[in-house]
């Protein structure tokens, strides 16, 4: 037992996915596709271990209707439209035609495509154009750093009461707590975590996967 979280090294975090289920040719298509077209933006792919995680949490928790701020290639997407029924849907949130069309013929492979519905634009216009009313049980956050307080403040109210909402990139690479960076997308992740801590609207955890995953229930 330990009351701190282990440090993950390269063969630890090996060891770990290894460990957990396995990861399917149609994501690891995915992977190695994304890393060879746009290689200076892989790191924007969640994680083996994340994608497991978050179809499981997809699926415990009961989730029918989704939100997606922040789609890329459709690595995440298709880890929660995997987690969600049949019938359920999954809103995916983009700027760009280019890294999405990527998404969309792995959605169609993977057999998830009639679940999700993907908008181009700039997601903050596209959620303030939804009834502000709750309709989701399940919001991700991935996109720019420096928007995610204003995401967060259009995705709660939107959110049904029991309903999960997900940010990731929440530890920003350990540079929250080294006061020399101070990048504006670190700032942004800094008042983002900040706004979490006071908002009685939820309860949450920052979970160290990857990068940092929070995890709120809506009250």
């Amino acid at each position: 037992m330990t009351r701190t979280t282990e440090g993950i090294s390269p063969e630890l975090h090996a060891y770990v996915v290894a460990h957990s289920q396995p990861v399917d040719p149609v994501l690891s298509d995915l992977a190695e596709e994304t890393a060879a077209l746009f290689p200076e933006y892989r790191g924007m792919q969640i994680g083996p271990e994340q994608g497991v995680f978050t179809t499981l949490l997809t699926q415990l928790s009961g989730a029918r209707n989704a939100v997606e701020i922040g789609t890329f290639t459709g690595y995440s997407s298709m880890c929660f439209a995997r987690g969600l029924p049949e019938d359920g849907t999954l809103l995916a949130l983009d700027i760009s035609e280019e890294w999405t069309s990527v998404a969309r013929r792995y959605w169609e492979r993977a057999g998830v495509d009639h679940k999700i519905t993907l908008r181009i634009g700039p997601a903050l216009d596209s959620l303030r154009a939804l009834p502000r009313e709750p309709q989701f049980d399940l919001a991700f956050l991935d996109a720019d750093k420096t928007g995610y307080v204003d995401y967060w403040e259009e995705l709660v109210p939107r959110t049904r009461p029991g309903g999960l909402l997900l940010a990731d990139n929440t530890l920003s690479h350990g540079r929250v707590v080294d006061p020399e960076q101070t990048a504006p997308h670190v700032q942004g992740i800094r008042d983002f975590n900040d706004r979490l801590v006071a908002d009685d609207r939820v309860e949450q955890v920052l979970l160290p996967i990857g990068d940092g995953l929070t995890l709120a229930r809506r009250l």
